[in-house]
């Protein structure tokens, strides 16, 4: 009774959603029930969408009227046998989703045989172990084949009498031979699904550059195509390994902010519009979309008297030269523009200032008479220039004071020089005078 009541307070805190909408979310693709709670919803349709390995669904009829809910394991049926799958929507939202599908023939819609039994789930569980070795030996066996194709992913049924081979490959493959080798060896039907790479890496799964599970292994079923005018639109550097995933494709993320950004950047000058004053003439240098603010420089290809100014102070000084007028500065009569949003640009600063630091540690282990002779000389130096600062007439002695710092310094070194000079010969000396008495 105790650990009935510790799942019901678990499972039964809705946090803002429905607890019957979000049953299990152990699988990917999962969706949202958002009519979970409205009365009649599940005598609506008897359609119900059921979930395989991975990315695979399925639209099967609940021909026996079987009080299903989200998360229940059920025995569907295939052609032949049988498979287990997790019933992930009911309703009229799995209606829904199968028009989304593009599911149209009534072949296509199967029947639901029963919840799953403990045989049932054995069997699975069994054919589940298959599954990694049946991967690793097929792809030797395409090999020794010479096929240019690569099998990403074995999902067996859960009868075990049917494998699904998901595979990869740049041109068209002859694989004829390939499936009778493949059911000689394996003892099972055998059936060939080629799929992109973005579909692979969603079958692999893993964890992005964002820290976060990947997008096509956790909720994304349809794949749009990416350019690189998404990066383009959004002032993102064209680095090929920035820009991939994990597929080696461009990133999907990259389309999820573009609209954002193609909105923002309508209100933003042209590019190619020059800024006159009455000094200089500034070009576009760089721009921050979304903050609405724009630094400008008066070269066209460095960084050179940089300003920074807002998008509206720019059209205001566009719309005076059109006019033939020219004002005294970019950012207006005694105005300086502030950072808004209070960012700053880690560009502007010393990017080589961790550079310094390495050598710096690189210096200290090395031999210490040449750093302790090199710090002396710079010390010399600073003198001489703080001397010429204050006092000109003063060089001659701060000159003679640096010199005669580093002669000091030289005379020191020649006299410890000299003392590790007798102490080795006096070391000789001794040897060869024991030497002789042992003689």
């Amino acid at each position: 009774m105790e650990k009935d009541k510790e799942h019901e307070i678990m499972t039964g805190g809705s946090r803002g959603l429905s607890k019957k909408g979000v049953g299990r979310q152990d699988r990917q693709l999962n969706t949202y029930d958002w009519l979970a709670d409205v009365p009649g919803n599940a005598e609506s349709t008897d359609l119900v969408e059921v979930q395989f390995k991975h990315t695979r669904k399925g639209y099967y009829h609940n021909v026996n009227n079987l009080p299903l809910k989200k998360g229940d394991i059920v025995a569907v049926e295939a052609s032949p046998g049988h498979d287990i799958g997790v019933v992930t929507l009911t309703g009229r939202l799995a209606k829904m989703q199968m028009k989304k599908a593009n599911i149209r023939s009534a072949d296509d819609i199967k029947r639901i045989y029963r919840l799953a039994r403990p045989i049932d789930m054995d069997k699975y569980r069994e054919a589940k172990a298959r599954e990694h070795e049946t991967m690793i030996e097929s792809r030797q066996i395409a090999k020794d084949l010479g096929l240019q194709m690569k099998i990403g992913d074995v999902e067996y049924q859960g009868d075990c009498n049917k494998a699904i081979f998901y595979y990869i490959a740049d041109e068209r493959v002859d694989f004829r031979q390939l499936i009778k080798v493949l059911a000689d060896t394996f003892h099972v039907r055998i059936e060939m699904k080629q799929i992109g790479a973005r579909q692979e890496a969603g079958r692999i799964g893993g964890t992005g550059p964002c820290g976060r599970e990947l997008c096509c292994a956790t909720w994304m079923k349809n794949f749009i195509s990416v350019s690189t005018n998404a990066a383009r639109f959004q002032d993102i550097s064209l680095n090929p390994q920035k820009l991939a995933g994990m597929c080696a494709k461009l990133k999907c993320c990259l389309n999820y902010e573009v609209d954002s950004y193609i909105e923002a950047g309508k209100k933003l000058p042209s590019k190619e519009v020059v800024l006159q004053t009455q000094d200089n003439d500034y070009y576009l240098f760089k721009s921050d979309i979304m903050a609405g603010m724009i630094t400008y420089s008066t070269d066209k290809r460095i960084a050179a008297n940089l300003e920074t100014i807002s998008a509206a102070r720019a059209k205001d000084i566009i719309e005076m030269n059109r006019r033939g007028e020219k004002p005294l500065t970019l950012q207006g009569e005694g105005k300086v523009e502030t950072n808004v949003n209070g960012t700053v640009d880690l560009l502007q600063g010393d990017i080589s200032r961790f550079d310094k630091a390495k050598k710096k540690k690189k210096k200290q282990g090395g031999n210490g008479h040449k750093n302790n002779q090199n710090e002396v000389t710079q010390q010399a130096h600073q003198n001489e220039n703080t001397g010429n600062a204050n006092n000109a007439n003063a060089t001659p002695p701060s000159e003679n004071a640096g010199q005669s710092g580093v002669s000091n310094n030289q005379n020191r070194q020649h006299k410890h020089k000299n003392k590790r000079n007798n102490h080795r010969q006096h070391k000789n000396g001794q040897q060869q005078n024991n030497n002789a008495q042992e003689q």
